[in-house]
């Protein structure tokens, strides 16, 4: 490696760890906030918060890589504009290209890593973190009260406290509790001033002491509907009541337990080949089944007329209506508004789930090919990056950073449209993971050619010479007073 690369490239590294350190915390930190209100009050300890937190943040890399490499490149090339170096460089015969090559093959190097990294790396992680999440939602809770709040995580049980005290929480003020219970069982509402929990030696059960309160149950065992509705609820008062439930199934659900395993997130390219494949299998037998569906109720409603499989129309007789009489015309007209009327609403009934497979299939193949499309983002962005800032000219954090974020934005907006377009059918799935590149690849090579060519693209004052015939019809010579 000559002197120059080396110099090029370490020119390029110092920016770019900079640069991801920040994006990486800054959109994790995002991802806390979001996940707050799932982190507080569970009673997780920091290693499982850590390890959670470093689940999620790994799909991040495949969302700053990209924006890092187009901000690296912006401000490594305008630190070579803004000091002269690409001068020097082009008097000494060195071409821009050539200063681009070293720093072209980093990039291609950061598409391939990040390809490897979002087929083999990302969905275990992805696997991990949406299986901890749902343990965390499902079973924590319910070992860890929130005072004031109803907790519904006990089988069979709803519980609220009041007020929790002591240094293990085990003191309570304001006990409520819901036996919870199926028609024709006994429910029960239990209401203490206070209670205490009570250690036990067997882990798989909570021992509760409750003081002054009562017992409201209403018995619905063996009565019928209106029988039960006319029982009165009984009331029971007692000093003391003992309690026990049954925790075993939380206590036994280990926090990282992979209980879901079949989601198309989870898979590799290849393997996301044969989800999507199976997807369209199944959308086409659902459309089918509509499709006969239809017909067989078309041939039911409609007599005068057939519709075969290949939905060809088949006349079997026809009724002149001028040759019927005024009352029965409006039976037969108003009979058949009703007949269409029911089938539009039959359809309609379907939209939901017409709607709900279509943006399902939209989602796997999307996912799929964003594996490939975020991997090519990086050369485009490179690309992008490296000939503005050899036409801008300036490094550092200011102007560069501005036009980045600008870029990103769009690149980011184009993604989000043209995802819900394919979500809503509107738009090919395929074509919709690939347009935003397709809309910034032409304009990177662009920039590129104006930049191997030293176009002044930025340059404010050749825009006002351009300009200036038009201003000049809008504005009037000021004549100093002097010379008037």
């Amino acid at each position: 490696m000559k002197i120059l690369d080396r110099y090029i490239i370490k020119s390029f590294f110092g920016p770019f760890f900079f640069i991801f350190s920040v994006l990486f915390f800054i959109f994790v930190v995002n991802i806390i906030w979001i996940r707050l209100a799932q982190f507080t009050g569970k009673g997780l300890t920091y290693w499982e918060i850590m390890k959670l937190i470093s689940y999620l943040s790994v799909e991040v890399v495949s969302l700053v890589l990209p924006l890092t490499i187009l901000l690296s490149a912006i401000m490594t090339f305008g630190d070579f504009g803004e000091r002269y170096e690409l001068a020097a460089m082009k008097a000494a015969g060195i071409s821009l290209n050539r200063v681009m090559m070293p720093l072209f093959g980093i990039s291609i190097l950061f598409s391939v890593i990040l390809f490897f990294f979002s087929n083999n790396v990302n969905p275990d992680y992805k696997r991990k973190a949406k299986n901890m999440v749902n343990n965390i939602i499902s079973t924590r809770p319910a070992l860890n009260f929130t005072p004031g709040q109803f907790i519904n995580q006990i089988p069979g049980y709803t519980v609220k406290f009041d007020k929790i005290l002591g240094e293990n929480g085990e003191n309570l003020e304001g006990v409520f509790i819901h036996k919870m219970a199926a028609n024709y069982e006994n429910g029960q509402n239990v209401v203490s001033k206070t209670g205490k929990f009570v250690p036990v030696e067997n882990p798989n059960f909570l021992k509760l002491i409750l003081l002054d309160g009562y017992v409201f149950e209403e018995t619905k065992t063996g009565q019928n509907y209106n029988e039960r509705y006319r029982q009165p609820d009984q009331a029971i008062k007692f000093d003391t009541l003992i309690l026990h439930f049954d925790i075993e199934q939380i206590i036994n659900k280990a926090i990282e337990q992979e209980n879901i395993t079949d989601d198309y997130s989870f898979q590799t390219y290849r393997q996301l080949n044969e989800t999507a494949k199976q997807t369209r299998q199944r959308n086409a037998d659902f459309f089918k089944t509509i499709s006969e569906d239809f017909i067989s109720q078309t041939n039911v409603h409609i007599p005068t007329l057939q519709f075969d499989k290949k939905n060809e129309i088949k006349a079997k007789r026809s009724i002149k209506l001028d040759t019927i009489k005024q009352e029965k015309k409006n039976e037969i007209l108003f009979s058949a508004y009703n007949e269409i009327e029911n089938l539009k609403q039959s359809q309609e009934n379907r939209t939901p789930e017409i709607k709900d497979i279509t943006k399902y299939y939209a989602k796997v193949v999307m996912y799929q090919q964003r594996i490939i499309a975020s991997a090519i983002s990086c050369i485009i962005f490179f690309l992008i990056g490296s000939s503005l800032g050899s036409i801008i000219r300036k490094g550092g954090m200011g102007f560069p950073v501005v036009i980045a974020i600008v870029i990103f934005i769009i690149f980011y907006v184009l993604n989000l449209s043209f995802e819900n377009a394919a979500w809503a059918g509107k738009m090919n799935p395929y074509l919709a993971a690939w347009f935003p590149n397709i809309i910034l690849f032409p304009f990177g090579i662009w920039l590129t050619y104006k930049a191997l060519t030293d176009s002044q693209l930025f340059d404010i004052e050749r825009y006002k010479a351009i300009l200036k015939p038009i201003t000049k019809r809008f504005t009037k010579n000021k004549e100093h007073a002097r010379y008037k």
